[in-house]
């Protein structure tokens, strides 16, 4: 008998658990302790099925900021403010890192978060060490800085004022135009080339992105903040990501026009990329809003990543190949050109670096 598909769930991108079977993990059928046991019972009384509600988890790390040694990636320290994102990008390449805690990468990384109050805290114990050398901290590498949770937290923002204190460059990616909230301290590191701030643009159509990304702010917003950004005289990047094709491809033109009017300073774009239960929970999610053309992106998708869902090694996972690969590149260079806008590199300032007061004060003067 077919799998009869059931109505996209409200507000969520995941429309189901992805169930984490790596690490030695025990399988579960559904999504968490908890949701087994409200949806028995509201199976048992007719009840209508359990709206999912955001859960945050406090938790005290030792340390904040996690260094790697990628060789194709352009930073080697990151913070992460949180663990999980509301926001429910159903393409999140990040979904994975929740079955290190036994939760779902599905409807656990939007709905169960962590948060870690004391960031601000370790990162000033951190520069002020006498041995640290700074290099750009990267934020928003594998969740969102100024995801909803951030307007109580505030998290981000204690962060950025340690950074600013000890003139310690950051990059900031975002899919949310919350980060105008922090505009003041944006723009003061800016005036000391401290910062630069990327925001994703994945399309054009608000309904598009109600289902793709679901608790993140409108295409509309996200432009909005890069202009307010540019404005401001904060370096800004508009990334185009990811290109989903027969999905989010169409808009790309028109993503760098409007970019370009904005007078943002760099562009770029991004393949999807679906690692580990990402891969699954997007099918999904394609039975369930585009059940019609699912076969055509798959196959799509397969063909720029030599055949398969995703290409996990270095130097080629962001740059797809074959015939879609290039006929996306083309088009974006074309659009680029006729736009005058192109990417830049922004060269951050380490040298005006200076080790933090301990204490958790910041300096007067």
């Amino acid at each position: 008998m077919e799998r009869r598909l059931d109505p996209a769930i409200s507000g969520r991108g995941a429309q189901s658990a992805a169930v984490p079977t790596r690490f030695g993990l025990a399988t579960r059928e559904v999504d968490g302790d908890w949701r087994d046991h409200m949806e028995a019972l509201a199976a048992e009384e007719g009840a209508p099925p359990v709206k999912l509600r955001t859960h945050v988890t406090e938790e005290r790390p030792k340390t904040i900021l996690s260094f790697n040694q990628s060789p194709d990636i352009f930073f080697d320290r990151s913070i992460n403010a949180y663990r999980g994102c509301e926001h429910g990008c159903v393409y999140c390449f990040a979904r994975p890192t929740h079955a290190y805690h036994d939760l779902s990468p599905g409807l656990d990384f939007e709905t169960q978060l962590f948060a870690k109050p004391n960031a601000a805290g370790l990162l000033r114990e951190t520069l002020a060490k006498p041995r640290y050398q700074p290099k750009p901290i990267a934020m928003g590498t594998n969740t969102d800085p100024y995801q909803p949770i951030e307007s109580r937290y505030r998290i981000t923002r204690a962060v950025l004022e340690v950074c600013l204190d000890a003139r310690h460059p950051v990059t900031i990616t975002t899919k949310s135009d919350r980060v105008l909230a922090d505009i003041d301290l944006i723009a003061e590191m800016a005036r000391h080339q401290l910062v630069a701030v990327a925001i994703s643009v994945t399309s054009l159509d608000p309904r598009l992105s109600a289902k793709l990304e679901p608790r993140a702010a409108s295409p509309a917003k996200r432009l909005a903040a890069l202009g307010k950004l540019a404005e401001a005289g904060v370096p800004t990047h508009c990334s185009i990501a990811p290109v989903i094709p027969a999905i989010t491809d169409e808009f790309m033109e028109d993503i760098v026009e409007r970019a370009a009017a904005l007078e943002v300073a760099s562009i770029g774009w991004i393949p999807l990329r679906l690692p580990h239960e990402v891969a699954p929970l997007f099918r999904e999610w394609l039975a369930v809003h585009f059940p019609e053309r699912g076969d055509k992106v798959m196959s799509i998708v397969r063909s720029i990543r030599d055949g398969r869902d995703n290409d996990p090694d270095f130097f080629t996972r962001l740059n797809p190949t074959g015939v879609w690969a290039d006929l996306f590149r083309s088009r974006f260079r074309v659009a680029c050109k006729r736009a005058g806008i192109g990417k830049a590199k922004f060269e951050l300032d380490c040298t005006r670096f200076r080790r933090p007061e301990v204490g958790g004060q910041l300096r007067l003067l």
